[in-house]
Formats: C-alpha cells, sequence, structure tokens
C-alpha cells in the first residue's frame, strides 16, 4: 500500500468507457491538483485495485462494458477496499439505487458540476489528513 503524506495530491481513478466524460472529469480533477488515472470499464478498475494500487477517490460510471459501475464496486468492496471513498456517476436517474446496493459512497448525477467534486475531494483530503 503506498504510504499518504500529508499535503500529498489526492489519488483519484476515473472509470468511464464515454472519452469526452472521462476527458472532463480528469481535465476538474487535474484542476483541483489531483493525481488521476483513467481507465475505460469496471474490470480495469478492478485489476488496478488486485495489483495493489490505491486510491482516494474513485468515479465509476454505471453502464459499460466487460464489467459495470455496480458490479466493480461489490468486487472493489469484497477486496477490503473500505477507506476509498467510491462516488456513482450516471445520468440514469435509476443508478443510485445499483451503485449504493453495491457499497458506493455516494451518487452523483450527470453532468458532474465542479464545485460537487471540489467538495467531496475536500471531505477525501480532509479525512486523509486526520489519519495520516
Amino acid at each position: 500500500m503506498a504510504s499518504r503524506n500529508q499535503g500529498s495530491a489526492p489519488r483519484a481513478l476515473v472509470v468511464e468507457d464515454i472519452k469526452v466524460d472521462s476527458m472532463i472529469l480528469m481535465r476538474m480533477l487535474h484542476k483541483l491538483n489531483c493525481k488521476a488515472t483513467a481507465v475505460e470499464n469496471g474490470k480495469e478498475a478492478v485489476d488496478l485495485f488486485v495489483e495493489g494500487k490505491s486510491f482516494d477517490i474513485v468515479l465509476l460510471d454505471k453502464d459499460m462494458p466487460i464489467m459495470s459501475g455496480p458490479e466493480a464496486v461489490a468486487k472493489i468492496r469484497a477486496m477490503g477496499a473500505t477507506e476509498v471513498k467510491i462516488v456513482g456517476v450516471s445520468a440514469d436517474s435509476g443508478a443510485q439505487e445499483a451503485f449504493m446496493q453495491a457499497g458506493a459512497d455516494v451518487f452523483v448525477p450527470k453532468p458532474v458540476k465542479f464545485e460537487t467534486l471540489k467538495a467531496m475531494l475536500e471531505v477525501v483530503i480532509s479525512k486523509n489528513n486526520m489519519s495520516g
């Protein structure tokens, strides 16, 4: 596990199959001084956790090829990744229930607003600074 240094850049993972949506989230995260990684489906996200990578926040779309967002959330949580903040992101208003049942911390409808993302990151950063 990577150690968290107080004041270090938060690590974010964007799990999104639509390139434009992924680019928008990545741009916002970079503006918020995050170290961000992007993958195209839930399986790729799960694989990163299997490899031992750690993130402070994960933003997942619902409908993706190979493995959906809620499926990935359930697998990531089953691996014991309880500290990471998992955010379900979808234009589908019915997606909230699927994400929450899978173990997500919060659901945000698309399009994600910069202020919403900033507020979530501030919570993650303050939590990390208290535990670091």
